[in-house]
């Protein structure tokens, strides 16, 4: 006879829990999980009174700041505008599927007139008292302490979602837990670090 070899039952329920506990996925405007290497619009949720003023439209790159590179993430002032698609990678580049409360990157794929990275990162563009824009220029992938103005996070908001800045690539970096909204900036309105989050969809192409 095989003697029988008794496990402790809390390690029975480990994978169980393990399952349990994984983020849920986000979900686009078709009811379809956001997947890595697909391009997203990223656009605003409409107001549910029909008397709000304009929303806006999705978001777009401008050099209309420092009229330089890195481009500022932007967001156009028509709402029938999508703007620029982007695609959302997770800290885990293996895991297809983009989870909600998750670091990942945010990128445009396509060509711009700047020779460098598409990737989103914060920027005070040299005013340390200053508000933190969306700009490009953010390394992707590499998570730690070198890269932590790179991660951003994907939240449910509402029955919607929002983007948030709250990293956790690095365990001893300090760092601020804030939304990413509308900042605007002479008329212009720049994505940034706000009190007020947005709600937003994602669209596919």
């Amino acid at each position: 006879m095989k003697p029988y070899i008794f496990l402790p039952f809390f390690l029975l329920l480990v994978p169980c829990a393990l399952a349990a506990s994984a983020p849920n996925p986000v979900i686009d405007t078709f009811g379809r999980y956001l997947r890595q290497g697909v391009s997203y619009y990223i656009v605003p949720v409409p107001p549910e009174d029909p008397t709000v003023s304009s929303r806006g439209g999705g978001l777009n790159l401008a050099a209309t700041r420092n009229k330089t590179c890195p481009l500022d993430v932007v967001q156009e002032m028509d709402e029938n505008n999508k703007g620029l698609p982007f695609s959302f990678i997770p800290i885990n580049p293996k895991k297809g599927v983009i989870r909600e409360s998750t670091d990942l990157n945010i990128k445009y794929m396509g060509d711009t007139a700047c020779n460098e990275s598409m990737v989103w990162m914060l920027n005070q563009l040299g005013d340390p008292n200053g508000p933190y824009f969306v700009t490009t220029g953010g390394v992707e992938g590499n998570p730690g302490a070198q890269t932590i103005g790179n991660w951003f996070k994907i939240e449910v908001f509402i029955d919607d979602y929002k983007i948030m800045y709250c990293p956790t690539v690095c365990k001893y970096c300090k760092v601020i837990c804030r939304d990413v909204g509308i900042v605007v900036v002479n008329g212009r309105r720049y994505l940034g670090l706000t009190d007020q989050p947005r709600r937003v969809m994602f669209k596919t192409q």
